[in-house]
């Protein structure tokens, strides 16, 4: 599953310390899902989505193969 969280943390000039502290969770937890090692639970990925203004859909990519 591709996402587009990097892109826009750096579209709200957020670093990874201060999403994470938005979030309730640590900066290695948003790192690994920046980098698709760790695929959000369903309510930090709607936290995500909200904070961001996009659907989860928006935020996170599926992919079909």
């Amino acid at each position: 599953m591709k996402n587009l969280v990097k892109v826009e943390r750096a579209r709200l000039d957020l670093t990874q310390a201060q999403l994470a502290d938005t979030l309730g969770v640590s900066r290695q937890t948003i790192h690994a899902i920046e980098k698709n090692k760790f695929n959000p639970s369903v309510i930090l990925a709607l936290k995500m989505a909200k904070l961001f203004s996009l659907t989860v859909e928006e935020l996170f990519i599926i992919d079909e193969e």
